[in-house]
């Protein structure tokens, strides 16, 4: 199963409805977001592509009420304070804005845990633990729009990067 993982989009309408029609081409159905959506309008790109979100909260997200309140609109779309732990099939994933803010012990448990607010992507494994940051959707420190999509399966990671130049600052 493929999956999208964004995080750090901080109001990039263009940018996320970018990425995101480029992970529902590849076949993803479900974005996971690592937090820092901003305001509730950064949702809309997942509802105009019907693909399905859950999401934790960032530290930019002010408005919660406002993020969960347009959330409902969608079609499963659902968020959740940060750290928030899912199983999908038989894959335990952390979903955490700040890794800081989990232990090793938390990470551990799980197959996958995806994090943000570093605003760079990475991958990493941690014992049988794979640890991915997306990067930044959109693409304010490090000059890209960054996203990644993973095969639960094979554990394979593909990151995404919008390079044109009418993404770059």
């Amino acid at each position: 199963m493929l999956i999208g993982l964004m995080s750090d989009t901080h109001d990039r309408v263009p940018a996320v409805a970018e990425l995101v029609r480029r992970m529902t081409d590849l076949g993803v159905g479900l974005v996971l977001h690592a937090g820092d959506f901003c305001s509730p309008f950064s949702l809309k790109p997942f509802q105009d592509a019907n693909v399905a979100l859950a999401g934790v909260f960032g530290h930019n997200d002010g408005d919660q009420q406002g993020l969960k309140a347009f959330a409902a609109q969608g079609m499963g779309h659902e968020l959740f304070e940060s750290p928030h732990s899912l199983t999908i099939g038989e894959h335990k994933i952390l979903l955490v804005h700040d890794i800081g803010d989990t232990t090793s012990r938390s990470i551990s448990a799980h197959h996958f845990v995806v994090h943000g607010s570093e605003h760079q992507q990475s991958m990493k494994t941690r014992g049988d633990t794979m640890i991915i940051n997306p990067g930044e959707a959109c693409g304010w420190l490090h000059g890209a729009p960054t996203a990644a999509v993973l095969d639960l399966d094979s554990k394979h990671v593909e990151f995404i990067k919008l390079s044109d130049p009418k993404w770059q600052f």
